[in-house]
């Protein structure tokens, strides 16, 4: 029967793959020749191959990246304004009536970049705007893939203060928003996908979840990649919004992978200086959660900071980041998981 499953899985997504390959064949003509119509009807049709809910998410990974290769070639297309004769306000009007939604927004993400990049519309604008209509797509696969290709074309044009997209002094605010904001759905969708099926597959579940794992842990990192993102900003706006998404969404396998990606992408001078907000949120983390292995690594992260200058000492002293550990594992020793 297993057998089965994995030659059917074949069989769709060479189904698929074809399908992108046929359409892309017609899209690369209209291409060569600037019709612009034909080239949006054709490359609509390739991203319906995406509309796919058969395969798994290794699977569907090796149809997305077909599909994204082919955007690609289509974004090029979009930035010369002179080939199409279309404005980048009007196509970006324009795609929005492609007939299906998933399609219609992997389009609609591709003339974004161009736009953002065009500076006919503020960045922040168009970046809301887009975030915001990612939600219609509501399949756990189907949306993370989706989100993770508007944080791959957005992570460039993103209003940082050290960046050409920066606008009025909000924006760096602005650039945090739109990427916690994509954290957050995706993370959603992410835990979403344990609810499917029966509970008797939980083990191939959790191995698929994980499977996805860093495309939601990728948007801490870009996080932690935002020059405007200060301690003051770290501390009072990003770690808590990030901390609440994880502790709200009640579950083992994405608190345990958040909480660690935290510890890894963040600077150790911001862990030692939010310590208390950071060890507050381990006792409110699922009972199953490995914590003490959590607590060890951002121990072991925050003794090679110490060790690498004298001058930090003063800092851990001051912050009473020992007395804070010990705290801190006295409460995990009552949240360690059963053998």
């Amino acid at each position: 029967m297993i057998g089965d499953g994995i030659e059917d899985e074949d069989k769709w997504l060479a189904e698929g793959i074809a399908g992108i390959q046929h359409n892309a064949f017609y899209m690369h003509r209209a291409l060569d020749s600037d019709n612009l119509r034909e080239a949006l009807k054709f490359s609509a049709q390739l991203l319906s191959e995406l509309r796919t809910s058969r395969l798994s998410p290794h699977k569907y990974y090796e149809l997305y990246m077909r599909a994204f290769d082919e955007l690609r070639k289509l974004e090029i297309f979009f930035k010369e304004e002179d080939r199409h004769g279309c404005s980048i306000p009007d196509l970006y009007e324009l795609v929005q009536h492609a007939g299906n939604i998933l399609p219609r927004l992997y389009l609609l993400c591709t003339v974004g970049s161009v736009y953002i990049k065009s500076k006919d519309a503020p960045a922040k604008d168009v970046l809301k705007d887009l975030v915001e209509m990612c939600r219609a797509v509501q399949h756990p696969i189907r949306g993370l893939f989706l989100r993770s290709y508007l944080a791959q074309v957005s992570r460039d044009k993103l209003p940082d203060i050290v960046s050409e997209y920066e606008g009025d002094a909000d924006s760096v605010m602005d650039a945090v928003d739109f990427v916690l904001q994509n954290f957050i759905e995706m993370n959603k969708l992410w835990v979403r996908m344990q609810l499917q099926g029966p509970v008797r597959v939980k083990e191939k579940r959790d191995k698929e979840r994980n499977e996805l794992r860093d495309l939601v842990g990728k948007n801490l990192h870009v996080l932690s990649q935002i020059e405007g993102v200060d301690l003051d900003m770290y501390k009072d706006t990003v770690l808590p919004r990030v901390l609440e998404q994880v502790v709200n969404c009640k579950d083992e396998l994405a608190q345990y992978y958040l909480m660690d990606c935290i510890i890894q992408v963040f600077p150790d001078e911001y862990h030692l200086q939010t310590l208390e907000t950071l060890l507050g949120a381990y006792p409110q983390l699922q009972p199953t959660v490995d914590i003490k292995t959590v607590l060890s690594q951002l121990m072991d992260r925050l003794s090679n900071y110490a060790a690498s200058s004298p001058e930090v000492l003063p800092e851990f002293l001051q912050v009473e980041a020992f007395a804070k550990f010990s705290s801190a594992i006295g409460k995990a020793s009552f949240n360690v998981p059963p053998e």
